[in-house]
């Protein structure tokens, strides 16, 4: 009976062994978040973000083009962050509650929420940097790359897929007479145009696929080996499963 007992229980410990690896990889491993940029504010720019968020370590690479390219006969500074705990969203016309025509950063921001992190070329990148226009990326186009550490709260938005990517900076000209002449509410000595968002997009999760055996391809990556080699341990783990079950009831058999 204790010999029965014991190969009993066999299955269980031998099923955990099986799926404890593919739960700590699982959780250990870098995710990828990606956001197309889409323009706001009669901006005819686009652009594509990809975050790697490892812990709080985000990895960012950015392209953006098609933007206003010179401000006071200089490169346009386009201010940029990610924003957080708004609606995970990025705002319609509808948001202008002033009638300018623009929906300006303070309009927005029930959408997309405040700043969490501001994506500056080099040094601080807290909310306090938002409007440093000397670590803004600058130029109608601009391709952007660096890794920061984010607050414990926007590395929570990014996963929780509520995390918005605003640039910021529009060309006056293309805005109504009114908005040409009113100033940033953020920074009052710019002009509005300066400030208001040009560029949108959410951070989302991509999605990451393996090919099964005999089948069409549908996209690999790196986790794809991992992936691979946790499903062989849960097959081992079924397998081994059913040996003990055999040698078990070959016990009772014996002992009857």
């Amino acid at each position: 009976m204790k010999t029965g007992t014991l190969f009993a229980a066999l299955p269980i410990a031998a099923l955990a062994f099986a799926v404890a690896p593919l739960s700590s990889a699982s959780a250990a491993s870098p995710t990828t978040y990606t956001a197309t940029l889409a323009p706001l504010n009669h901006a005819t720019g686009s652009g594509t973000v990809s975050l790697m968020l490892n812990g709080d370590v985000a990895t960012i690479t950015e392209h953006f083009s098609g933007l206003a390219a010179t401000f006071s006969g200089a490169p346009y500074p386009h201010v940029q962050h990610i924003h957080i705990n708004g609606q995970g969203q990025c705002p319609t016309a509808a948001a202008d509650t002033s009638g300018d025509g623009v929906v300006s950063t303070t309009e927005g921001q029930p959408a997309y929420g405040p700043i969490g992190t501001t994506l500056s070329t080099s040094g601080d990148t807290s909310p306090a940097a938002a409007t440093d226009l000397k670590v803004a990326p600058s130029g109608g186009s601009f391709d952007y790359s660096r890794t920061i550490t984010l607050s414990a709260d926007s590395a929570a938005n990014v996963r929780a897929g509520k995390a918005v990517v605003v640039v910021h900076g529009l060309d006056p000209a293309t805005l109504s007479a009114q908005a040409q002449g009113e100033s940033s509410e953020l920074v009052p000595s710019l002009p509005l145009a300066a400030t208001s968002p040009a560029l949108c997009g959410v951070l989302v999760a991509a999605q990451m696929t393996v090919t099964p055996a005999g089948g069409a391809a549908t996209g690999g990556g790196s986790t794809s080996g991992l992936q691979n080699t946790e499903l062989l341990a849960v097959g081992g783990g079924l397998v081994l499963l059913a040996g003990v079950g055999v040698i078990a009831a070959r016990r009772r058999t014996d002992e009857s």
